[in-house]
C-alpha cells in the first residue's frame, strides 16, 4: 500500500505545480528583470526620465508663472514666462540631440578647450559686460536671452577632469598627480564664482570636483580633508557676508523672523502643508499669487507639494532616484574609463543639485538658490541639464552589449528616428614606451579606480603542450600562441 500511495503522490505533484499560478509581484519582477537585461534598456530609461521630467517642468512652470507674468505696465500677458520656457525647452531638445549624436571621443578631445573657454567667460562676466540678477553678477544678457557661464563650467570641469585623471591613471596614487592640475583649476573656478557672488554655484562645482575624485579612486582620507576645509570655507563666507549670515541664522531659528530672511522658507513649508495627500489641483495653489516669491525658480517643489500633494512630491523623488540608478548603471556597465567617470560624475551632480533644492524647500538645508533640474524655470540650467542627459544617453549606447546589438542588428527605432550613428567599440590605448611602471622608484600601478575599473578580459586558456626535440620554430610559435 505504501508504494502505491507514493506513486499516486508523485503523479499528483506535477498537476499541482502546473495549476499553481505565479503571483503578480513575481511576474512583474520577472518581466522587469528581463526588460532590464536588454542591451538598450539604459538608453530607453534615460529617454523616458528626460521626457517625463521635462513635461512635468512645462506643466508646473505654466501653473507657477501665469500670475507673475502678467504686468499691465509692460503689456506682458499671463503666458510670457511660459512662452520663454517653451523656447528654452525647444533649444534644450536640440542640445540633447547634439549630446546624444556627437562622438564621445570628440567631447574628450575638446574638454581642455571648453574648460579654458569657461574660465575666460567666468572672468569676463565680472567685467561691465556681465549683468547682475538677484544680487549676483554672473549673467550675460543678449537681448531676451541670458546665459550663466557657471552652469557650463560645471560640465566642462567634469569632462576635462575625467580626461586628466584617466591619463594619470598609473600614477594617480601619488598625491601630486592626483591633485594637480584638476584641483587648482577647480579652485580657480570656485574663486571666480564666489566673486560674483554665487554660493549655490560654488557648492555645485564642489560636488563635481568631489565626484571626479571619488570615481577616479582617490583615497578616502582625502575626502575627509576636503570636507573639513569646505565646511570651514562655507563658515567663513557666511560670517563675512551679512546676507549669508542672515540666511544661516534664519535656518537655525526659522520662527524667529518670518517676515525677513525666513519668509520664503516658511512660506514653502506652509505650501507643502496645505497640499495634503493629493494637493489642491493644478493652478489652484495660493503660492502663485505672490505668497511665495520666485516660486517658478528655486521653490517650484513647494508648488508641486501644494498642487499635487504628497503623491506629486513622491513622484518627483522617484524620478530623480531613477536618474541616480540609471546613471550609475551606465557608469558601471561601460568599460571605457573616461565614460565611466563622466557618467558617474554627471549623475551625482544632477542628483545632488536636486537634493539641495528639495532639502532647503523642506527646511533641511539653508536656502542657497539652486534650481530643480528640468523642472524649475531657467534657461541656462535647463539647456545644460538637457545636454547632460543627452551625454548620459550617448554613454548608454556605448555599453558593450548595446554596441554589439547596434552594430549587428541596426540602429533600432529611436536610432533611425534621431539619425544616430552606430557607436564605436572601445579599444584600449596601446601602452607607450616606458609606461609599464611609473618611474623614479614609484609604487606599482594601483588597482583600477571605482568608476574606471574595466571588466576582466576573457583570456584564452591554452593547454600546455610538450615539445620534443630541439626548440625550433614550432616551440617558439607555441609559446607565442600562434598555433
Amino acid at each position: 500500500m505504501t508504494v502505491v500511495d507514493d506513486k499516486k503522490d508523485q503523479a499528483r505533484t506535477p498537476r499541482r505545480r502546473k495549476g499553481r499560478k505565479e503571483s503578480p509581484f513575481v511576474a512583474l519582477r520577472t518581466a522587469l528583470t528581463a526588460w532590464l537585461s536588454r542591451p538598450l534598456a539604459s538608453f530607453h530609461l534615460v529617454l523616458a526620465l528626460t521626457g517625463v521630467l521635462t513635461v512635468m517642468g512645462i506643466v508646473m512652470v505654466l501653473s507657477a508663472s501665469s500670475v507673475a507674468s502678467y504686468d499691465p505696465k509692460t503689456g506682458s500677458g499671463v503666458y510670457a514666462l511660459f512662452s520663454k520656457h517653451l523656447m528654452f525647452v525647444a533649444l534644450g531638445a536640440i542640445v540633447f540631440w547634439v549630446g546624444l549624436r556627437i562622438k564621445l571621443e570628440r567631447i574628450r578631445r575638446m574638454s581642455a578647450t571648453l574648460t579654458v573657454l569657461c574660465l575666460g567667460l567666468l572672468m569676463l562676466v565680472l567685467t561691465p559686460l556681465g549683468s547682475t540678477v538677484n544680487g549676483s553678477q554672473g549673467w550675460f544678457k543678449l537681448g531676451v536671452f541670458t546665459f550663466q557661464p557657471v552652469e557650463a563650467a560645471k560640465v566642462a570641469l567634469a569632462f576635462w577632469g575625467a580626461h586628466i585623471l584617466v591619463i594619470k591613471y598609473n600614477v594617480i596614487h601619488q598625491w601630486r598627480h592626483l591633485l594637480v592640475p584638476v584641483v587648482p583649476v577647480a579652485l580657480l573656478m570656485f574663486a571666480l564664482v564666489m566673486m560674483q557672488p554665487d554660493l549655490g554655484g560654488t557648492i555645485t562645482l564642489a560636488v563635481v570636483l568631489l565626484a571626479l575624485l571619488w570615481f577616479a579612486g582617490a583615497p578616502k582620507r582625502l575626502f575627509a580633508v576636503i570636507l573639513a576645509g569646505g565646511l570651514s570655507g562655507v563658515l567663513v563666507l557666511a560670517i563675512i557676508a551679512p546676507y549669508r549670515l542672515a540666511r544661516v541664522m534664519s535656518f537655525l531659528s526659522p520662527d524667529a523672523d518670518t517676515s525677513a530672511e525666513g519668509f520664503q522658507a516658511n512660506q514653502a513649508k506652509l505650501a507643502l502643508a496645505d497640499g495634503g495627500l493629493f494637493g489642491k489641483g493644478l493652478g489652484q495653489g495660493a503660492s502663485n499669487w505672490g505668497y511665495l516669491p520666485n516660486v517658478q525658480n528655486d521653490f517650484i517643489f513647494a508648488l508641486i507639494g501644494e498642487e499635487l500633494g504628497f503623491v506629486g512630491c513622491a513622484v518627483v523623488l522617484a524620478l530623480f532616484a531613477g536618474v541616480a540608478v540609471v546613471g550609475l548603471r551606465i557608469a558601471t556597465r561601460n568599460i571605457d574609463p573616461w565614460i565611466r567617470i563622466v557618467a558617474g560624475t554627471l549623475t551625482l551632480f544632477l542628483v545632488a543639485q536636486a537634493a539641495i533644492n528639495i532639502g532647503y524647500v523642506v527646511g533641511l538645508l539653508p536656502v542657497t538658490g539652486v534650481t530643480l533640474p528640468l523642472i524649475s524655470y531657467g534657461g541656462t540650467s535647463l539647456v545644460i541639464t538637457m545636454l547632460i542627459m543627452g551625454v548620459l544617453a550617448n554613454a548608454a549606447r556605448h555599453e558593450p552589449e548595446a554596441v554589439a546589438a547596434l552594430r549587428s542588428h541596426g540602429p533600432g527605432k529611436f536610432g533611425r528616428l534621431l539619425r544616430l550613428p552606430a557607436p564605436d567599440p572601445y579599444r584600449p590605448p596601446s601602452p607607450r614606451k616606458g609606461q609599464r611602471g611609473s618611474g623614479n622608484g614609484a609604487k606599482a600601478a594601483r588597482p583600477a579606480p571605482r568608476a574606471a575599473r574595466p571588466a576582466p578580459a576573457q583570456e584564452r586558456r591554452r593547454s600546455p603542450r610538450r615539445t620534443t626535440g630541439n626548440r625550433g620554430a614550432r616551440g617558439t610559435a607555441n609559446r607565442r600562441g600562434h598555433w
